[in-house]
């Protein structure tokens, strides 16, 4: 790792550690503007693989340190990354670091703490497999990962950031009102964009934006849309992203290309243009069979006044209100997402209603201006402590 960061200036320097640039540019990147804008310097230390995405961070005034960071590293290679993420820390000197990810979460709280860096915020975008696990045994492990948070990798400067309400129960966590938050997600700017009207209906057309694996329950969308077109309905689903390689719940091409050659599918890959995507299909996809914090994918349905069929699960049902901005189902269960599209198939007015319900949704906490400027009120408490 190096550690050619910006100097500390202004109000404090501010160290975001972030496992891939792509996630740290779609869903951090404006809180770190917010923060350079506020006075303050800020870094992140992230793997680095795509030189556009780079310049952008670079452009917005962020310095950029890459880093070789494996998601799936475990035992002695995390430590390893600790001692790594300790050394950088030690040579950067930031005045607050802002752990992205359960994961780094531990190792960069257990970084945190041996490089002597007290401010610590703990943003925890979801729990993955682990959040959406059942039992007593995944019970017991997210109890430890929240005891340890809270005791020898928190301390009194830690702060914790959420993205629902669920989250910190799952980990046994009582937040503390005026120190820890909840936010909307990465939150969404409704002025940035100008709702298109729907295309012509028949046939409902459904988008699924998301990384191709199971945790975001494409398998169920599929089956769902299956059900749908034997029961006559005239539906159509568009799948938008790339396998994840790093992930071992991920479709591979092969699968995802066999999903495509079932009527009414169309895997089109990885969407770099969401607003033409949008503009061309009624409603989102978002079955999750949970784990997240709160879908990117979801405010940005919204944002484009679009209705959403999304699950019970952490999050999502913070968000849609069921027969309201959309439908919310049980996760895993195709035969009740099927009936919510059956339903939305068989009435277009209904169909641009929860569309307009959902972008109004945004105003009430998930909008870009909501969210930065509550985690720059977190960065002032803190620098205050």
């Amino acid at each position: 790792m190096s550690a050619s960061t910006c100097g500390p200036s202004g109000r404090g320097h501010i160290l975001y550690l972030a496992t891939e640039d792509w996630f740290f540019r779609s869903h951090f990147l404006s809180v770190a503007q917010a923060a350079v804008a506020a006075g303050y310097t800020a870094s992140v230390a992230t793997r680095a693989r795509d030189p556009a995405v780079a310049d952008e961070i670079r452009a917005a005034g962020v310095a950029l340190v890459p880093v070789d960071h494996l998601r799936s590293a475990g035992g002695l290679s995390a430590m390893g990354q600790a001692r790594d993420y300790a050394r950088l820390m030690g040579a950067a000197r930031p005045d607050i670091v802002h752990l992205i990810s359960a994961r780094l979460c531990g190792l960069g709280g257990l970084a945190a703490k041996m490089a002597g860096v007290r401010r610590r915020v703990f943003a925890v975008t979801g729990l993955g497999a682990l959040g959406a696990a059942e039992g007593p045994k995944a019970a017991a492990v997210r109890r430890a990962i929240g005891f340890a948070l809270a005791g020898p990798l928190g301390g009194t400067g830690a702060r914790f950031v959420f993205e629902n309400r669920d989250d910190p129960a799952l980990l046994g966590l009582t937040l503390t009102a005026g120190r820890d938050i909840v936010v909307g997600g990465a939150g969404v700017d409704p002025d940035a964009v100008s709702v298109a009207p729907l295309p012509p209906q028949p046939p409902l057309r459904l988008a699924l934006i998301a990384r191709m694996v199971r945790s975001k329950g494409v398998d169920v969308a599929v089956a769902a849309v299956g059900l749908a077109r034997a029961r006559g309905a005239q539906v159509e689903l568009s799948l938008y992203g790339e396998p994840d390689r790093h992930n071992p719940q991920s479709f591979t091409d092969d699968e995802l290309r066999a999903f495509s050659a079932l009527p009414g599918v169309t895997w089109h890959g990885l969407t770099r243009d969401v607003g033409a995507a949008w503009r061309d299909h009624h409603a989102a996809l978002v079955p999750s069979r949970g784990g997240e914090g709160l879908p990117r994918t979801l405010l940005e349905a919204a944002q484009h006044g679009r209705a959403i069929l999304t699950t019970r699960t952490p999050g999502c049902r913070d968000f849609v209100r069921d027969g309201i901005e959309g439908f919310v189902t049980p996760p895993g269960e195709a035969g009740a997402l099927a009936r919510a599209i059956l339903t939305l198939a068989a009435d277009p007015a209904r169909v641009a209603a929860m569309g307009a319900a959902a972008r109004v949704r945004l105003s009430e906490g998930y909008t870009t201006k909501q969210v930065t400027a509550a985690f720059v009120a977190l960065y002032d408490g803190m620098m205050r402590g």
